[in-house]
């Protein structure tokens, strides 16, 4: 843990909590949670059980970035829903000793799967954890955002029309060098926009490794990183997840292309596309491809950002932005190959 991840003033953050957070004493130690590019997450292991606390990281920020305001906000929405998540017990916005926005939750043991083919488990037992995946999604784009307070929490109108437009910019301002493939999407996804103005509750990161599994059943018991959560279109969470287990392990990316799924025994995409529309109502999905390579697009723009950062010196992680780098190309040309 670097100095600047640290939560060096233990002893006021125990006070402070003591103060909103009913029944938690004892404040021990806080260790964090990985090393990732985004919000630091800490458990912290108190006297009256263990909690976890998510942060914004310190230093200057972007005005829309690191909002874990919004990941409070909407997992405390989905409290009474069919979502899994866990428990929201505060939020701190201004004046507390970590002198940034945090907020603290229930902290749930269980398992978190890395490798989407799930090399620690049976070949009999992986498909049930696929399937306990797709109902949690469905679950998800079911919820009546009007009945748990979110009709504000994103914009109406074609989302995947905004997020094109929105990305076809970001991907410009960053790129150095030209990517004939990129061209070619970018004209291709704005020459087949779907007219479409669907919105639902979408997560944004949906994948295996953003949730909790029961430790001892396939059983979904928290969903995590809420910070791209928006009203979108629901079929977005599904390319995204869909698009990732296209993906190869090279270039940084663990995906399941070029595996026999039957042989490891995981469902197909087609199998697992087509019991999420079961589980929603809706009928077999026109344009799949579209949806795809909106996912490969939209990923590779974002890792054209992180690549023009660690250019400009303003990486947090410079080897797994070389990572990024060397991934763009991969999800262009597998784009183009939809």
């Amino acid at each position: 843990m670097t100095q600047s991840q640290a939560i060096d003033n233990l002893d006021a953050l125990g006070l402070y909590l003591e103060a909103q957070i009913d029944g938690f004493h004892g404040l021990k130690a806080a260790e964090k949670f990985g090393d990732g590019q985004s919000n630091p997450t800490y458990l912290l292991r108190a006297d009256s059980g263990d909690v976890v606390l998510r942060a914004k990281p310190p230093g200057d920020l972007l005005k829309s970035a690191h909002q874990v305001d919004r990941e409070y906000r909407v997992m405390q929405a989905l409290a009474d829903t069919d979502v899994p998540v866990p428990k929201m017990l505060h939020l701190a916005e201004g004046g507390n000793p970590l002198g940034r926005m945090f907020f603290v939750m229930q902290y749930l043991p269980g398992r978190i799967f890395w490798d989407p083919a799930l090399p620690e488990l049976d070949k009999g037992d992986r498909a049930a954890i696929y399937d306990a995946m797709n109902q949690t999604l469905a679950a998800l784009h079911g919820v009546d955002v009007g009945a748990v307070g979110l009709l504000d929490f994103g914009y109406p109108g074609n989302y995947f029309a905004r997020q094109t437009d929105r990305w076809i910019k970001q991907y410009k301002s960053s790129v150095m060098e030209p990517n004939a493939d990129m061209d070619r999407l970018m004209d291709w996804l704005l020459a087949n926009m779907p007219d479409d103005e669907t919105s639902r509750l979408v997560h944004g990161d949906y994948r295996l490794d953003n949730m909790i599994f029961a430790p001892d059943r396939p059983e979904v018991i928290a969903v995590l990183d809420w910070e791209l959560s928006t009203l979108g279109h629901p079929l977005s969470d599904l390319a995204y997840q869909c698009m990732q287990w296209r993906l190869p392990y090279q270039a940084g990316m663990r995906g399941l292309g070029g595996l026999d799924r039957a042989d490891i025994g995981l469902p197909t995409e087609d199998e697992y596309v087509t019991a999420y529309c079961a589980r929603r109502g809706i009928p077999e999905i026109g344009n799949w491809n579209f949806y795809l390579a909106f996912s490969f697009f939209r990923l590779a723009a974002i890792l054209q950002g992180v690549v023009r950062r660690a250019h400009d010196g303003n990486a947090s992680n410079p080897q797994r932005a070389r990572e990024m780098a060397q991934a763009i190309p991969v999800l262009a040309a597998m784009a183009n190959d939809l």
